[in-house]
């Protein structure tokens, strides 16, 4: 057997130049350079990637080191201007709260001097009701504002979530990400109103109320201040352990959900482990984690609010007090008693608003912080400086020339300088043991790795002077599992080329032989197909995804192992409609049955992550050992086939 470290042996093929890969993580793919300059910039994007860089496309500085005001002002923009109308209607309707005990004075004074009190009586009444008003118009705009604030924030993440390198996904938990865009979105509702209205508007009206009590009294006012300042000393030292307790009661909501996609995504295979109670106890200590951590922030959250309350008890003991010594002495009346009492009261809302818009600010903060994460993490180039044909164009060539790939940087290399060409049209199949490589040049030709060194082209020009939709939108792609989503028939079908006429659909269909499974089925194509196509079978989930990238006219048609699950009647119909795929356009072809490779124009064999050879069947099974050695075995598997088929 040849060795692996001995360069590929040319049988049949060349291998043009290629350009190399450019950074990924960059905002944008630059401009073409020539020479050194070009080659310098792309190997100084590959050693950014290969050091692991997750720098944002943003460049923009950690999320821990922006503050959450600032994180949340972003957030709030958009909506300023309703936002700054419920922050007036609520100090309006402070306002309309304050005038109350001015009136309730000018009222007993009236009552003392018998004179008559119709006037103040009507202006309480009035100011009472424009209260109510204002105040649930005040209420619904802020309501209103909050939930606008939670829709752009949800829509922006699940944007750019959707738009993440699949190498920032292999590093994430699903269920993590999931309650970003849930749970931690859903705190941006209340930090809005109560946090950043509340924070304001209590304020203010706190202000205003000193203001006014410093007006009706200054000594009774110096003996409220003194009491609020050392309550506000006590909250100081508390708010700090809610932002902690918030931040890991978050984190634990991550946690489980992270357990519970896992648990959920793999049910069957749990069930028939036994393993229930083991992932039961997994997902519930994650839940009795964010339980405990949120339990601790209400503690300190209740211990807040009830410093705010038992600081205002105690000013009206101490008011009352002074106060009654006050009007003993002819110092005060008992009308401004009276208002100072009532202003002791009204002071009780804003200090409440504002310890709970402090409260709640720590958990909104921990929120962002989770959201800003997740907004950082590395996204695809959004644009790219040169179109690309799109489908139904020419057929597309491919070329790697000396490519170097690992999936993360403490994982060993799967590509050790890989080098091959595919020219126009045709089907080149990749054959070799498990774990050459071969899926991962179908990565690679997607872009969702980009590798560490060498270079990948199409066309001839490299791959990052493309845009990456574009990109795609030229490539029909099987995995190995064929995956099927939720939804009808027609959506998965339709997944990539939405706007395919109705006689394309038949016509993928009956290539496919799924028209027989639709007639069959108790609403055509627009059945059900049930949780990752739970409803259908592997060979017909593998159809389906056949079906689905020819629908999408591809100048490139990727098949990785889509044949494994067929039956050997519906391999041999389908083998035959690669090959009328393959006169029009460019098809690669991962295979490990024999019937595929025979049939194909060019075979790259592939071992331990290095081409060994290319060539013809015919030529390799003289001059490669290794695919011989294959070609022998898969004879025998290929009867086998033949005498035991798949049921599909």
């Amino acid at each position: 057997m040849t060795s692996n470290m001995h360069p590929p042996r040319v049988v049949h093929g060349t291998y043009p130049a290629a350009l190399s890969v450019a950074s990924a993580i960059l905002h944008r793919t630059p401009p073409p350079r020539a020479g050194a300059e070009r080659h310098a910039g792309r190997e100084r994007g590959r050693a950014d990637r290969s050091r692991g860089s997750t720098v944002p496309q943003s460049q923009s500085p950690d999320p821990a080191a922006t503050p959450s005001w600032r994180l949340l002002l972003a957030y709030v923009r958009p909506y300023r201007w309703t936002l700054l109308l419920g922050a007036v209607l609520s100090l309006l309707t402070g306002a309309a709260g304050l005038a109350l005990p001015l009136v309730a004075r000018t009222l007993i004074d009236d009552l003392g001097h018998d004179r008559a009190v119709t006037g103040a009586l009507l202006a309480m009444s009035a100011l009472v009701v424009a209260n109510a008003a204002i105040g649930a118009l005040g209420s619904y705009v802020l309501r209103y504002t909050a939930e606008s604030v939670v829709l752009g924030a949800r829509r922006g993440l699940v944007s750019h979530l959707l738009r993440l390198r699949i190498s920032a996904v292999d590093k994430s938990e699903p269920g993590d990400l999931m309650a970003r865009i849930t749970s931690d979105t859903t705190l941006l509702r209340e930090v809005t109103t109560d946090s950043l209205v509340g924070l304001g508007t209590g304020g203010l009206t706190l202000l205003a109320t000193l203001v006014m009590m410093g007006f009706v009294d200054p000594v009774l006012t110096a003996v409220t201040l003194g009491v609020v300042v050392g309550a506000g000393t006590v909250i100081g030292v508390i708010v700090p352990r809610i932002n902690r307790a918030s931040r890991r009661a978050q984190d634990a909501v991550g946690a489980m959900g992270a357990s519970l996609e896992r648990t959920l995504g793999a049910l069957r295979t749990i069930k028939a482990s036994g393993a229930e109670h083991r992932e039961e106890r997994a997902v519930h200590a994650a839940a009795e984690e964010s339980w405990r951590q949120s339990v601790r922030a209400a503690k300190w959250a209740a211990l807040a609010g009830n410093t705010a309350g038992l600081s205002m008890q105690i000013a009206f003991i101490t008011v009352l007090a002074v106060g009654g010594a006050r009007v003993a002495t002819g110092a005060v009346d008992i009308g401004t008693l009276v208002a100072f009492l009532l202003y002791v009261f009204f002071l009780m809302s804003p200090i409440q608003q504002v310890v709970g818009a402090v409260a709640q600010y720590q958990t909104g903060s921990a929120a962002l912080a989770r959201i800003e994460e997740a907004r950082r993490l590395p996204a695809e180039p959004a644009t790219a400086p040169a179109p690309l044909p799109g489908p139904g164009a020419e057929p597309a060539s491919i070329a790697f020339d000396d490519v170097r790939f690992r999936y993360a940087e403490d994982l060993p290399y799967v590509h050790h300088g890989v080098t091959f060409a595919v020219p126009p049209r045709g089907m080149t199949a990749f054959v070799g043991p498990s774990g050459a490589g071969k899926t991962t040049v179908f990565s690679l030709i997607e872009r969702f790795y980009d590798p560490d060194g060498g270079s990948i082209a199409l066309d001839g020009r490299d791959l990052t002077d493309w845009d990456v939709s574009g990109l795609r939108s030229a490539i029909g792609y099987v995995e190995q599992d064929a995956p099927v989503l939720s939804g009808s028939l027609r959506d998965n079908l339709l997944l990539g080329n939405p706007d395919a006429a109705e006689d394309e659909l038949l016509r993928a269909l009956k290539t496919t032989r799924l028209d027989a499974l639709v007639e069959k089925l108790p609403n055509g194509v627009d059945t059900l197909v049930g949780h990752r196509g739970t409803k259908l079978s592997g060979g017909e989930r593998q159809r389906v995804a056949i079906a689905r990238a020819l629908l999408r006219r591809p100048r490139l048609l990727l098949l990785d192992e889509a044949t494994s699950q067929l039956d050997a009647v519906n391999e041999a119909a389908l083998r035959d409609t690669v090959a009328d795929v393959a006169r029009t356009t460019t098809v690669l072809v991962v295979a490990h049955r024999l019937s595929t490779v025979t049939m194909a124009d060019r075979i790259v064999v592939m071992d331990a992550g290095r081409v060994r050879a290319v060539g013809t069947h015919r030529e390799l099974v003289a001059g490669d050992p290794l695919y011989a050695e294959l070609a022998a075995t898969q004879f025998l598997a290929a009867d086998d086939d033949a005498r035991a088929p798949e049921n599909v």
